[in-house]
């Protein structure tokens, strides 16, 4: 292995430290490159881009008809009047296909399940196809979001009811959500410079980053989960009794430990803001929430101050399609907060947003994000191209007509298994919990070094520094390429495993590969000793 200048890459993100393991990982190029760094996942749902296809060609047929008399390839903006028959026809002819069967499904699934006629969800999907026009509403297509709404309704509360509407803006992606959610709440003096917020840490490493900025400056308070459990303790709670903590971040089950909060837990968070911080902003981050078993969000236990993103990036095999939402309640502590600023604060933000309608207090919270999103000046064309949000509503509905599960059931089993596998070659026994959710595994040096080869072994590599070289030792030696903890504000030393992107062999290679890395250390302990 070449040498290393591990001053030079302390700074780095485990996101961009994991191009030097891919080089040191492929300089033996007749070696396979076993990346188990990203959580780009291998899987992806089928059946709604088939029906995306499909529907592209019912959209293509519309809009043809438009301007049937030209030659010249153009089509029109399709006059929707009889389209449902002309859909009915058009199943009969192709109803072969498994995209049309779909459709057809998901038409009849809007009517009867969500109370959308017909004619109207055909309309908006076939312009969305289009995308011939402005997204319009800019945060969401009206059906659209009615139907992702639902689906995060599914996902999000678990058993518990939907006690209280909220409303959903489509975005590029979860990061997208990140970044316009920091960029209004500062815009709206919901946060300052100089405000303390607070992370659940270990967590997302822009989580760690983003209040660093120059143009954000805040102060961090961790609430550290427990390193054993992946749970809150209450001391930790109890930390957001400082009522100069403006905001809490969470993302839940939590990256990079892939363990989901447990009820004791939630309920203990909730109890604490429902009691004595009902003017806390919170923001939970739920991309994984869909791997996990009987998944309830914060923002169904703490509706009122809770802003919800979530990504389907994960779920469905789409990193690539950039579909994110901002879920937030009607009735909110971010809307509420506003409307009890003072009068000159309220005059700043009134001469903000003045060029977009004459009672700018009126402006809700999430069409503020929205505006935000395009320096308010280009509101008029804020909003996801309509293709993207045509496939997010896609994906939607292919979980909620899969009233068994089986997608669901699927996806956890793909992960599971790898996890099961990894360990296995690794020679170490599986632990169950619960809340574990398996889309990434931390592997613990100190705990498996125990297990291993005792606790001798463990107190000479910690002195000897040895984690320090562990990744880029195994990248090179081994071509297996892993993102550490630390990035993620682990204290322990440990390394993450995504367990979403490499296939079930390359797991079991990955786990015997790590073992021999570990085993060398060993050798090298037991030389010293003697």
């Amino acid at each position: 292995m070449k040498n290393i200048d591990f001053a030079q890459l302390a700074d780095l993100s485990p996101f961009e430290l994991k191009d030097t393991l891919i080089e040191l990982a492929q300089a033996q190029p007749d070696r396979p490159l076993l990346d188990a760094g990203r959580g780009n996942p291998n899987f992806l749902a089928v059946a709604p881009r088939r029906a995306f296809l499909r529907l592209g060609d019912f959209a293509m047929e519309e809009a043809e008809r438009a301007y049937s008399y030209l030659d010249a390839g153009f089509g029109g903006i399709p006059d929707t009047n009889g389209i449902v028959g002309r859909f009915d026809t058009f199943v009969t002819e192709q109803g072969q296909h498994e995209g049309v069967r779909f459709l057809q499904r998901a038409v009849s699934y809007a009517k009867d399940r969500l109370g959308i006629e017909k004619a109207e969800f055909l309309s908006e999907l076939v312009n969305a196809f289009l995308g011939c026009n402005y997204p319009v509403p800019p945060r969401m297509l009206t059906h659209l979001e009615t139907v992702v709404k639902a689906y995060l309704a599914e996902e999000m509360y678990g058993d518990l009811p939907v006690a209280h509407d909220f409303d959903v803006f489509a975005t590029e992606g979860g990061t997208a959500s990140m970044t316009y959610t920091f960029q209004t709440m500062f815009k709206n003096g919901l946060l300052e410079k100089g405000d303390k917020v607070a992370l659940i840490t270990p967590i997302f490493t822009p989580y760690l980053e983003i209040p660093g900025l120059a143009e954000f400056q805040l102060e961090v308070v961790e609430l550290r989960l427990d390193e054993e459990t992946w749970q809150l303790p209450q001391e930790e709670i109890n930390k957001l009794a400082d009522t100069d903590i403006k905001l809490l971040c969470v993302v839940n089950p939590a990256n990079p430990a892939s363990v989901k909060m447990s009820d004791a837990c939630l309920d203990a968070l909730a109890e604490m803001v429902n009691t004595q911080r009902k003017d806390l902003f919170i923001v939970t981050d739920d991309v994984y929430g869909t791997f996990a078993d009987n998944f309830v969000s914060l923002f169904a236990k703490v509706p009122y101050n809770t802003l919800c993103v979530y990504s389907f990036s994960k779920y469905f095999g789409a990193t690539g399609w950039r579909l994110g939402t901002i879920a937030v309640q009607e009735n909110n502590v971010f809307d509420d907060t506003i409307a009890r600023f003072l009068e000159s604060k309220q005059q700043r933000l009134d001469e903000r947003y003045k060029t977009l309608t004459e009672n700018p207090r009126e402006i809700r919270f999430i069409d503020r994000i929205v505006a935000e999103s395009r320096s308010v000046a280009l509101n008029h064309t804020a909003g996801l191209s309509l293709p993207q949000q045509l496939q997010m509503a896609l994906f939607a509905l292919a979980c909620l007509m899969d009233s068994k599960g089986e997608y669901k059931a699927a996806c956890k089993r793909i992960i599971r298994e790898r996890h099961n596998t990894l360990y296995k070659h690794l020679g170490v026994a599986l632990k169950t919990d619960a809340n574990r959710v398996d889309y990434y595994t931390l592997l613990e040096l100190d705990v498996l070094g125990r297990e291993l080869y005792g606790q001798a072994f463990v107190d000479w590599f910690k002195d000897a520094n040895k984690g320090q070289d562990f990744l880029f030792r195994l990248a090179a030696n081994t071509g297996v390429v892993l993102l550490p903890g630390k990035g993620f504000d682990v204290v322990h030393g440990s390394v993450r495993v995504s367990l979403a992107n490499l296939t079930h062999h390359e797991y079991e290679l990955i786990g015997r590969e790590t073992r021999k890395v570990l085993d060398g250390y060993f050798a090298e302990f037991q030389a010293s000793a003697e």
